[in-house]
């Protein structure tokens, strides 16, 4: 690992004034560490966004709910408000690695963290790295992208990310420049767009707050993730449910997924299918074929589909 300047901003403008320099933000640290320890970048300048009171906390607004980027993992899947109101977003980031790195991981930081693929952390250079070829499209692809992925089969890592996209979330986001309010369900780029990057943010911005709605009358919200390990571990599939129900059917629903592409992923055709759904076990059942029934899985991830499958029929059925 290479030295680094360590800067300590004590506010927004100071480390607008850095991050403008060309200082790279570190959140948690939980990602930027081992991209530096990977060789993945070698920054001279580290800018701790942590020593910045204004990118912390949890507000109740007359809109909804305002999280601050550097909220960590930990307070949100605690916070009573938040189980109460957006249970899919305490599911989700209780659902992160261990309570060791929920205590340090960030909000905002796990929404930025860069894909977890092999290839791109390893001794290869792929198309995300500058070469010519993603190895995993005839590679070991089993844990990697069954739609959206072409050219680049990484799936986003973030399970907080699928939690936010079913909640409607906008990001406030600032540069030196001013800011600007994006939807998260605009924030995110596939690698057909740009195979380098993951999301909108240019170099100079910060993400300052995560805001979330306030759901309509009788809405649910349901997490559910499968990995193979109960701890550290990314998902192999992810859903999250938005439910708003009436009389034992869905009045109107959005499904989300994480693990199965290079953006956390919403199939708006699918979640117009949810609404009128009884929520009895056969009519959940039916439904359930038509999830990714256009996906384009690899030669080793075609359980996948199955996967997302069932995990949809046990998260519809949470709602009955």
């Amino acid at each position: 690992m290479n030295d680094f300047n360590y800067i300590l901003p004590q506010n927004i403008n100071e480390a607008l004034n850095s991050i403008s320099k060309g200082a790279v933000s570190l959140a948690g640290g939980t990602d930027i560490l081992g991209m530096m320890k990977n060789n993945l970048m070698a920054p001279k300048n580290i800018l701790n966004l942590k020593t910045i009171p204004e990118l912390k906390g949890i507000v109740t607004t007359n809109d909804g709910l305002k999280i601050g980027a550097l909220t960590k993992l930990s307070e949100i899947a605690e916070d009573k408000l938040i189980i109460q109101k957006f249970n899919i977003l305490s599911q989700a980031a209780k659902s992160v690695a261990s309570p060791q790195i929920r205590n340090v991981g960030t909000i905002g930081g796990n929404i930025l963290q860069r894909p977890r693929c092999w290839y791109f952390r390893g001794e290869y250079n792929c198309l995300k790295k500058g070469g010519d070829y993603c190895y995993a499209e005839v590679g070991e692809n089993k844990y990697h992208a069954i739609i959206g992925g072409d050219p680049c089969y990484i799936v986003h890592p973030s399970d907080v990310a699928v939690a936010l996209l079913a909640l409607d979330a906008t990001l406030s986001i600032v540069s030196k420049k001013g800011s600007r309010e994006v939807k998260i369900k605009d924030f995110f780029i596939r690698p057909e767009e740009d195979v380098t990057k993951e999301n909108i943010l240019t170099s100079d911005e910060i993400v300052t707050t995560i805001n979330i709605p306030h759901l309509e009358k009788n809405t649910q919200s349901e997490f559910y993730k499968f990995s193979e390990r109960g701890v550290w571990d990314f998902a192999v599939v992810s859903v999250g449910a938005v439910i708003q129900k009436v009389s034992g059917k869905i009045k109107a629903g959005k499904l989300t997924f994480g693990g199965v592409a290079p953006i956390p992923w919403m199939d708006k055709d699918l979640n117009k299918k949810l609404s009128g759904l009884s929520l009895d076990e056969k009519s959940i059942t039916t439904f359930s074929k038509d999830v990714f029934k256009n996906a384009e899985p690899l030669e080793f991830n075609e359980y996948k589909v199955k996967l997302a499958q069932g995990l949809v029929i046990e998260l519809l059925s949470r709602f009955v």
